[in-house]
């Protein structure tokens, strides 16, 4: 019975994770939006002070299937050379749930005329749950079937950096590099949360009076998944609405241990945001699965709203587009 419930917590924080294939940190289609999500060092990179929320609903009506809420605010200090911000998470998959908070702190050092290397750190506590009661065993009566909620609060610390200029970008960041690995409950062994690292880059180029193209890549890496990647392209028309999509895949380096099938899995992604007015932006993605679950319900949808907390001025002469 102890192996059932080691392969039950697997399948769920494996196959239903909010990451693409099986990696098992929550992420979004609207990073590109937002760089907190996966870079601590973007903190303060806008210059003014910004906050945003984010739902996800992954797989919709398919049991189980992931949930994402989160809530992000970072604001930059003394002329910019400092970024302040926080996070809050709450992740829903099966019978398991997250929540965490994070507070981060960048320093923005100008490293040229119009470019700047932060250094960010975030640090902050994750609550672990997981209800048994949610499963449904064959056996119901065995009497080693753990019941009721395993819950763990564990630290959280990551660190990042992040290039920027008015016209290119570049980060790398890693997290999860002090969680633990095994959590040891009534009789259960569950691993989670490896190390996870971003390599992410991109520019923005004018192509007419009215219309700018933004690509942009992110490498995902994390120990036990194949090594995935977004290729995003992203329109901004009339410095006022953003439209684009994503390509997803991933490949296998050195990981002899996979299965062989959990490479090349793709997915695509539409994503758009507007600014509302000077100060209210709101975003949508639209993701669907090319094969892993080409055959079953597999539309995902994420709606974000994010608020300036000074005036945005479109005519900035350095403006913030990334």
């Amino acid at each position: 019975m102890g192996k059932l419930i080691k392969i039950l917590m697997l399948i769920n924080l494996g196959f239903f994770s909010t990451q693409v294939f099986g990696q098992q940190m929550p992420q979004f289609s609207q990073y590109i939006f937002n760089g907190l999500h996966v870079n601590p060092g973007y903190a303060g990179y806008k210059n003014v002070g910004y906050i945003q929320s984010t739902y996800r609903s992954q797989w919709i009506n398919f049991p189980g299937a992931p949930k994402t809420f989160t809530a992000t605010a970072d604001f930059s200090a003394n002329e910019g050379t400092m970024g302040f911000g926080v996070a809050f998470t709450h992740d829903e998959i099966g019978p398991t749930k997250t929540t965490g908070a994070l507070l981060t702190y960048a320093y923005h050092l100008q490293v040229g005329r119009e470019s700047f290397l932060a250094l960010g750190i975030s640090g902050g506590l994750s609550d672990y749950r997981f209800d048994f009661d949610q499963l449904k065993p064959v056996d119901e009566d065995d009497p080693l079937l753990t019941e009721g909620i395993v819950n763990v609060l564990e630290p959280n610390l990551n660190v990042g950096l992040f290039y920027h200029t008015p016209k290119y970008y570049a980060g790398l960041s890693a997290y999860n590099i002090v969680s633990t690995q095994a959590l040891e409950n009534q009789g259960v062994e569950r691993k989670y949360e490896n190390f996870h690292y971003y390599l992410t880059a991109g520019a923005i180029w004018p192509l007419s009076a009215v219309v700018s193209i933004k690509p942009s890549f992110l490498i995902k890496e994390v120990a036990g998944a194949p090594t995935s990647y977004d290729i995003n392209t992203m329109f901004l028309l009339y410095e006022r609405f953003w439209i684009g999509g994503s390509y997803r895949s991933n490949f296998n380096i050195s990981k002899d241990n996979l299965q062989e099938d959990l490479s090349h899995r793709n997915a695509i992604a539409i994503v758009m945001e507007i600014f509302a007015t000077d100060n209210f932006r709101i975003g949508y993605a639209y993701d669907h699965n090319l094969n892993a679950l080409n055959n079953l319900r597999n539309s995902s949808h994420e709606l974000s709203v994010g608020y300036y907390l000074s005036p945005r001025n479109v005519k900035m002469r350095n403006q913030r587009w990334f």
